[in-house]
């Protein structure tokens, strides 16, 4: 299902993993070599979990639940913001506030007064106010945006994770577990596959690679919502025809 080549790939330095001595040994059946004291992932075995974790991708958001976005690095954060928006996905790309997942009515307070605060900015009356107000609750309001921006429009708890290096974000994962909440994610040598659901065995540092990787995630959910959208349009249709069928049957039993 990954709509990416073992080239392209390649080309994206997604094999590069990280030096001998940080590895950790559960990752040994995603390395295909070692090379100048790196240990190189077997990109065969990224395309098959790829496959995997997309299909995951695609039926949750075929089924119209949410993928959280989590990439807090700053080598992430710009390609995954970006993607994640433009699908109206929740992301998360400040730091990661405890209890989001596992005290999540806390959370919507949280949000509840974020709306508030911009509602306020708009209305007359915060014009009225005095100057040191106004910078106060603009200050909040950025403040609240910046570490909850991107999931003002959360209304409930994700179906699932998607994570950019397991090993930074693990207070996410460790929340997702309690609530068992899936998780997929970008896992570098110096991580444990096996703390997460689809564990993507990839370079987690560079560029190019989170932005390849993560693109056959956001491929697999664009996927997910036209299907969705299909299947909705056929029902719609259906049951349009159904009433018309109705109203025939009615009008010549009338005749009748």
């Amino acid at each position: 299902m990954a709509n990416v080549t073992y080239k392209e790939l390649l080309d994206a330095g997604v094999h590069f993993g990280h030096m001998k001595s940080k590895w950790h040994p559960k990752m040994a059946p995603y390395i295909f070599k070692e090379q100048n004291d790196i240990h190189l992932i077997d990109l065969n075995k990224t395309i098959q979990a790829l496959d995997q974790a997309a299909e995951a991708v695609k039926g949750i958001v075929k089924s119209g639940r949410k993928i959280l976005f989590v990439a807090t690095k700053k080598q992430a954060k710009e390609i995954v913001a970006t993607e994640a928006d433009r699908l109206k996905m929740p992301f998360i790309t400040e730091r990661w506030l405890g209890g989001l997942l596992t005290n999540f009515t806390t959370v919507r307070k949280s949000l509840k007064k974020m709306s508030s605060i911009e509602r306020m900015m708009k209305e007359d009356a915060f014009g009225a106010m005095v100057k040191k107000e106004r910078l106060m609750l603009t200050r909040e309001k950025d403040k609240l945006q910046k570490v909850l921006g991107g999931i003002a429009d959360q209304t409930r708890l994700p179906a699932a994770l998607f994570v950019v290096d397991i090993k930074k974000e693990h207070l996410a994962i460790s929340e997702a577990k309690r609530l068992s909440i899936p998780v997929i994610g970008i896992v570098d040598t110096n991580s444990d596959p096996t703390s997460i659901d689809y564990p993507i065995p990839a370079n987690d540092d560079a560029y190019k690679s989170i932005a390849i990787i993560t693109k056959v995630i956001i491929a697999a959910i664009e996927e997910g919502l036209s299907e969705r959208k299909n299947e909705k349009d056929m029902v719609a249709e259906k049951e349009g025809t159904g009433s018309e069928e109705e109203v025939l049957e009615s009008a010549t039993s009338v005749t009748e």
